[in-house]
C-alpha cells in the first residue's frame, strides 16, 4: 500500500514538473523583472472613411481621433455633434434610436445610462497590423 501511495505521488510530481515546463507567459521568455517594450501607438487620421461592418449590430467604428473627448456623468462631447438635435448641422450620423431605450424597451426623452459612454462600444477605426492570427470571415453580404 505504501508503495502505491509512494509511487503516485512521485508520478503526480514528475507529471506536474512537466506541465509546468511547458507553461509560458504571455511575456515570453521575458524575466518578470524586465521592462516590456511599448509598442507604438497609432494616430487616428482627422477624418477618415467608414469602415464596413462585419456582423449585424456591430456598433459603428468612429472614423476620426477622440482624444481629449470628454466623457463623464456631466458631459458627453460625442453628443455635441451626433445628438438628435445637432446632426443635421454638423453633418455627422445621427446616434441610434437604440440609445434612448431603457432595458425594459421603454423609450426615454434622454440618452439611456447604458448607453451614454459611447466608447465603451464605439472605438476608433485605424489600419493596423493583426495582432492576433483569427479565421473570421464577416457575415453574409457585411465586411464589403
Amino acid at each position: 500500500m505504501k508503495k502505491k501511495i509512494t509511487f503516485s505521488l512521485l508520478l503526480a510530481a514528475l507529471i506536474s514538473t512537466m506541465a509546468v515546463a511547458q507553461v509560458t507567459s504571455l511575456r515570453g521568455d521575458q524575466e518578470i523583472g524586465a521592462n516590456n517594450e511599448v509598442p507604438n501607438i497609432k494616430t487616428v487620421p482627422k477624418n477618415q472613411d467608414r469602415f464596413a461592418l462585419n456582423y449585424v449590430n456591430q456598433p459603428p467604428m468612429v472614423p476620426h481621433a477622440v482624444e481629449g473627448y470628454q466623457i463623464n456623468q456631466s458631459n458627453n462631447a460625442c453628443l455635441q455633434c451626433h445628438d438628435v438635435d445637432v446632426y443635421r448641422k454638423t453633418g455627422a450620423p445621427r446616434i441610434s434610436p437604440t440609445h434612448f431605450m431603457d432595458r425594459d424597451n421603454k423609450v426615454l426623452t434622454q440618452v439611456s445610462a447604458r448607453r451614454y459612454f459611447c466608447l465603451q462600444c464605439h472605438v476608433p477605426q485605424v489600419q493596423t497590423e493583426v495582432l492576433v492570427e483569427n479565421e473570421f470571415v464577416p457575415a453574409g453580404k457585411f465586411g464589403q
